[in-house]
């Protein structure tokens, strides 16, 4: 289905019971709202409805052309005029990477419009934060959005050889189709710029006014991720003041909904059952 919102046009997933307690499934890049294909199956068992959109510069209809029109305020915009335009006044949100990013921005200034929070992989960015200052291993690890921001050479650099270096990227999420199913439309023109510029927008004034999160919450690291490290994922915790669950799942890399998606369905549905 298509969402039209803030005057852009979002292709959105949709699925499971019509009447069923609302999950917003925010993904990560490179990836699209079929990230959650494997997850969602669970969530429908469970009775709950789904909407996978994809978010601004993947969705061809919602692809600004200036940077700024990624920064952290327009995506969480963006996702609360989405659930307005479905006539869904709070959802349970969870987000995978940079889309964990919007759902801690979206719990934590509008709060009235969160059930539950699940984030997979990304911390509170505060937590990321504090890591970022006082752990060299994590500045080693987040060594690769200095590319990113580079627009033009990472664009060149990703896409070289029929996109062999955004294929190894996304090696962790399975075998070569399903690496082909998010590569490929990354290769289209204008889609890894949209991605990328997600990363060229960020500031760290977005990121600081970030506040606590007071809405109950989960935080579901794995500790084969490559991006985030364990101090990020413990500092998590500071920075919620509600009911706080802090779920690892062991020998996962970064690629959670990808790689094990039915533990990820279970942490989604324990939490979503705290207040269902």
């Amino acid at each position: 289905m298509r969402v039209v919102a803030r005057g852009l046009t979002f292709d959105v997933r949709a699925g499971g019971p019509e009447d069923g307690a609302v999950v917003l499934l925010l993904h990560g890049f490179p990836q699209h709202g079929g990230e959650w294909d494997e997850v969602v199956p669970a969530l429908h068992a469970a009775g709950l409805r789904t909407y996978a959109p994809d978010q601004r510069g993947y969705s061809p209809g919602a692809r600004p052309t200036e940077v700024a029109g990624y920064r952290l305020p327009e995506l969480v915009a963006d996702a609360v005029a989405v659930l307005d335009a479905l006539g869904v006044e709070a959802a349970h949100v969870v987000g995978h990477d940079w889309g964990a990013i919007v759902a801690w921005a979206l719990a934590a200034r509008h709060p009235e419009r969160v059930r539950t929070l699940t984030a997979v992989s990304v911390p509170h960015p505060a937590a990321f934060g504090h890591a970022l200052a006082t752990d060299r291993r994590q500045r080693a690890r987040s060594s690769y959005m200095t590319l990113f921001r580079r627009a033009g050479l990472a664009e060149r650099v990703l896409l070289a050889w029929r996109g062999a270096v955004l294929r190894r990227l996304l090696a962790g999420v399975g075998d070569s189709a399903r690496v082909a199913r998010y590569a490929e439309p990354m290769r289209e023109p204008g889609a890894l710029t949209g991605g990328l510029n997600w990363y060229r927008a960020m500031s760290g004034r977005d990121m600081k006014v970030v506040g606590p999160v007071r809405v109950p919450t989960s935080y579901v690291w794995s500790d084969r991720d490559v991006a985030i490290g364990r101090t990020a994922a413990q500092a998590c915790a500071r920075h919620v003041s509600g009911d706080y669950r802090f779920v690892v799942l062991a020998g996962v890399t970064h690629w959670i909904p990808d790689e094990a998606p039915s533990p990820l369905a279970e942490a989604i549905l324990a939490r979503v059952r705290v207040v269902d």
